[in-house]
């Protein structure tokens, strides 16, 4: 029998072999949320990048946000995401959820990022 940690790479490593397949060189905008925190990052996968990455944690949401494990948080993390990647010129891309189910508050970054310019 599997443990939980053991599940929890199996889910996420099959979500992101869909992902590179379905992305077509795009791309990803991977999450990972901790009990504490939210974390975003762009990656190019094909040249093994980071390309832009937020989090709650972030100096620029250091007085924005009153708790980093929140919908709140999350959402102006999705906001700084788009932004940063606005910059580095990254306006399409493919999201991986990294093995969390689209609720709460990856919905809410995802939702944010959106908003903020975009498009996946």
């Amino acid at each position: 029998m599997l443990t939980a940690k053991e599940m929890s790479t199996r889910r996420a490593r099959r979500t992101r072999s869909s992902i590179r397949r379905k992305g077509k060189g795009r791309p990803r905008l991977s999450v990972f949320r901790s009990s504490q925190h939210i974390y975003a990052q762009i990656i190019d996968d094909g040249r093994g990048v980071t390309l832009a990455a937020a989090s709650s944690i972030d100096k620029a949401l250091k007085g924005a946000v009153a708790k980093g494990c929140d919908k709140a948080a999350a959402a102006a993390v999705g906001k700084l995401i788009a932004e940063r990647a606005k910059k580095a010129g990254v306006g399409d891309v493919v999201f991986d959820r990294g093995g969390y189910i689209y609720h709460g508050r990856v919905k809410a970054l995802a939702e944010a990022a959106r908003e903020g310019g975009l498009a996946f």
